[in-house]
């Protein structure tokens, strides 16, 4: 599942952030394909602001890709919530599903099988990947307990002093058992202070029921940069178009895959 839904105030555009383009093509079109290499067999995108551009930049897809809508922006838990009816409840038993934000372009394949065969092998019913970084601003933050083991995600938003100096971030890599994530997603929330649904309190709620938790250091630094403003967007397009160099794969303004 790609969360798409967002329109990104800071880009200086109209566009849907998810469609400002990274190696030639809509931004989305990376996870898109990111997820398709990692061996996804189904991709919903929850869209919403300008939808129609998001449907038209994944056209390619095919019926690959299906589509939920978001019409009210009240968060990442409930951009899920809208995906819902994607996944009835029939469907949930032994099916795994990552949750991922469109507006991460280098994301890795290889990240995701990682995060996946972890996800697997201990039987968890939620894992996210995490980051270190030495510049934390603007991510949410993983919390451990004084022996280490995860408690929480806050958002800087909500971070105290102290949590605002940890450097283990969470860059939205989520892979859920489908029936544990909309069971606790029906437990969640909004938060006091923003009035939204927190994707992130799944895990604590999770917790809370005696479920297991996987946190994996998994994402490598330079995937996790954020774009909010056209000076990121083309610092991660730099990116993207040299490992498209280094590895012999094609970008143009009109897009390959």
């Amino acid at each position: 599942m790609l969360l798409a839904a967002g329109k990104g105030t800071r880009m200086g555009s109209d566009l849907p952030k998810v469609c400002h383009p990274i190696g030639g093509r809509a931004m989305v079109c990376a996870v898109v394909d990111a997820c398709l290499d990692a061996g996804c067999d189904r991709i919903v995108v929850v869209v919403g602001y300008k939808q129609e551009l998001v449907r038209e930049a994944l056209a390619e897809y095919g019926n690959t890709v299906e589509f939920a809508v978001q019409d009210e922006q009240l968060g990442t838990g409930h951009a899920v919530m809208c995906a819902e009816g994607a996944f009835p409840e029939g469907m949930r038993e032994g099916t795994d599903l990552f949750v991922l934000c469109g507006d991460g372009p280098l994301i890795r394949a290889e990240t995701l099988r990682t995060v996946l065969e972890r996800h697997r092998s201990v039987g968890a019913a939620g894992t996210l990947a995490t980051s270190v970084i030495d510049d934390p601003s603007g991510y949410g933050r993983i919390v451990r307990d004084a022996t280490g083991r995860f408690e929480r995600i806050v958002e800087q938003k909500n971070a105290s002093t102290d949590e605002l100096k940890v450097r283990e971030i969470n860059p939205s890599y989520y892979c859920f058992d489908a029936g544990a994530l909309f069971g606790a997603l029906s437990r969640v929330t909004r938060n006091e202070l923003t009035g939204e649904y927190y994707i992130t309190d799944v895990f604590e709620g999770l917790l809370a029921e005696g479920k297991r938790v996987e946190v994996i250091d998994a994402v490598p630094p330079e995937d996790v940069l954020s774009i909010n403003t056209p000076e990121h967007l083309a610092e991660v397009d730099r990116i993207f178009r040299g490992r498209a160099l280094a590895s012999g794969t094609h970008t143009s303004s009109e897009g390959t895959r």
